[in-house]
């Protein structure tokens, strides 16, 4: 409401409500801490799970950060800004997501601090922006190669992406597996390495242990054969893509048919008869042994096709048949009659096999850089799991491939950070360097979240680790399964340095855009009145409802 001579001005409508200044900023820098909490304490290799129950009741155990994120359905908007921050790291680097939103919370608790100070946000936005800069020039200076034909290095980078994420003990094979995985799809583009992801099947079939699963060249399809009497195996098998159902055409308009006697509906079960067997007829006249259809496949048709030595599969996914295609060489046909044997694609062998519960069937012997990952586990929760780490170190390998960069984990790197940008925050001049000198103290949660979420003392641990840098040891970090502190690159304890700029970055982002909000405006959610007319005029209606406490 404003007043000019007297005269009272309605700005928003009725109910609105409207936060400033410092009880805006402080609400904000509140619920954006709360939701970083809130992962905290699963960061690192022994950090604690969360249990999670959504509204029909299923249940999700956890500690990936943005998978957490994700099923806590926020509802403030500085808060969501945490979990953007913590989906664009994801997404990005598909590593580091806890770190994200850790250091967001306390780059926002420092911030309260400095603001009751009365060091203006904008202070600490460019204060926090020189400290990001040079962090970043800094961790470039930290970074050793990494080489792909180094597939040891390779695997410890695997092997640390996936630590904490499993409530088991993780195999040394599936960091292998990852490896060879995206080894297997790097292809060099103007003369860079990159990495497709796209190229890599992981299948979950819950049974047996993790031990049992299985690396295959080529490719897994969720699916088996339609009929019984089809091969099971077929050897130098030619693949046929069919977009289009088996089975009679249906009349394109509407028809009519009148029978008046047996031999009449005779016949009319003679002719869709005929017009099915036409279309097996088709695929077989092909010269294809196996069949994947996106589509239907009629009994008849199976039948037909099973007794021409035929495998077929019916309700293939659409990703399936572009993977298929690729693999096999093999075109995807929406006509069976413009099918010739050219449109065939070549596989050394399609087997379906009893997997579990259920059948796979299994394409090998197609183009190198296809692969696929038979994912195991003891219960669905388990592989669920499984998947969701092993996503990480697809990842993690991935940007250490490609950028042959990597750096010591266990808190080293970001110790080592904080030493050097408090040397750069005596540099400068003005309250920037405040908030330089609070950007470094930041980095020292990393280490300390590490030790409490293990058990130890955080900041006897922190002040360790410190003096083993301040002598030159740049690599020593926190063992968080002795407690000792040491030497990280040597232990194998390595992660890409994509992913620590990237948090870095994404997380002095995100809380610059929450630190400058300085007045939160939030309508009445408007209501239809009877008759679905236009609501009542006034600014603001359309700006949605924030709920109440909005949190």
């Amino acid at each position: 409401m404003a007043g000019l001579s007297g005269q009272p001005i309605l700005i928003l409508r009725e109910g609105a409500r409207r936060e400033k200044g410092k009880e805006a900023m402080e609400n904000n820098i509140m619920a954006a801490r709360a939701v970083a909490e809130a992962v905290k304490s699963t960061l690192g290799p022994r950090g604690m799970d969360k249990l999670m129950v959504d509204s029909l009741g299923d249940v999700t155990i956890t500690n990936d950060g943005v998978t957490i994120l994700r099923e806590m359905d926020v509802q403030h908007p500085a808060a969501k800004m945490v979990v953007e921050a913590a989906k664009t790291q994801n997404d990005e680097v598909g590593d580091g997501t806890t770190t994200t939103a850790v250091i967001i919370g306390e780059l926002l608790k420092k911030a309260e601090e400095l603001i009751k100070m009365d060091v203006h946000p904008t202070v600490i936005v460019t204060g926090y922006d020189l400290a990001s800069k040079k962090a970043v020039e800094v961790l470039e200076s930290l970074a050793f190669d990494v080489s792909k034909d180094d597939r040891d290095l390779l695997e410890k980078i695997a092997f640390t992406a996936m630590t904490g994420k499993f409530a088991g003990t993780l195999s040394t094979k599936l960091a292998e597996y990852v490896v060879k995985m995206v080894l297997s799809t790097v292809e060099e583009t103007d003369g860079k390495t990159v990495v497709d992801l796209k190229k890599i099947i992981v299948e979950k079939k819950p049974g047996e242990s993790t031990e049992d699963s299985e690396l295959v060249e080529g490719l897994i399809i969720d699916k088996d054969r339609v009929h019984s009497n089809m091969p099971k195996s077929i050897e130098h098998a030619k693949i046929a893509l069919i977009n289009a159902a088996l089975e009679a055409k249906d009349p394109e308009t509407k028809t009519e048919i009148t029978i008046t006697s047996s031999d009449q509906f005779k016949m009319f079960a003679n002719r869709e008869k005929a017009r099915i067997r036409e279309v097996a007829d088709k695929v077989i006249a092909s010269g294809a042994n196996v069949v994947f259809c996106q589509k239907g496949i009629e009994d008849l048709a199976q039948h037909h096709l099973a007794k021409a030595g035929v495998m077929a599969l019916r309700r293939v996914k659409r990703t399936d048949m572009k993977r298929l295609a690729r693999a096999t060489g093999a075109n995807i046909m929406t006509n069976l009659d413009e099918m010739t044997p050219e449109d065939l694609g070549d596989a050394g062998l399609v087997e379906d096999r009893k997997v579990g519960g259920g059948h796979l069937t299994f394409v090998t012997g197609v183009a190198k850089g296809t692969v696929s990952l038979l994912l195991r586990g003891g219960t669905e929760q388990v592989v669920n799991n499984l998947e969701i780490a092993l996503d990480d170190a697809l990842h993690a390998v991935a940007a250490a491939v490609e950028d042959q960069k990597m750096v010591a984990g266990g808190g080293a790197t970001e110790v080592e950070l904080s030493l050097r940008l408090k040397e750069y925050a005596a540099t400068l001049e003005g309250r920037e360097q405040l908030a330089t000198d609070r950007f470094a103290d930041v980095l020292d949660e990393i280490p300390k979240s590490l030790a409490d979420n293990a058990g130890l003392d955080s900041i006897d641990k922190l002040v360790a680790i410190k003096s083993r840098h301040e002598a030159g040891e740049k690599t020593s970090g926190l063992d968080v399964y002795t407690g000792e502190v040491v030497d990280m690159r040597e232990m194998g304890v390595i992660e890409p340095l994509r992913v620590k700029v990237q948090a870095i970055r994404s997380a002095t982002d995100a809380t610059s855009l929450i630190l400058r909000i300085d007045d939160v405006i939030a309508s009445k959610r408007t209501e239809m009145p009877p008759g679905g007319g236009m609501p009542g005029a006034g600014m603001g209606g359309g700006m949605g409802g924030m709920p109440p406490g909005m949190m």
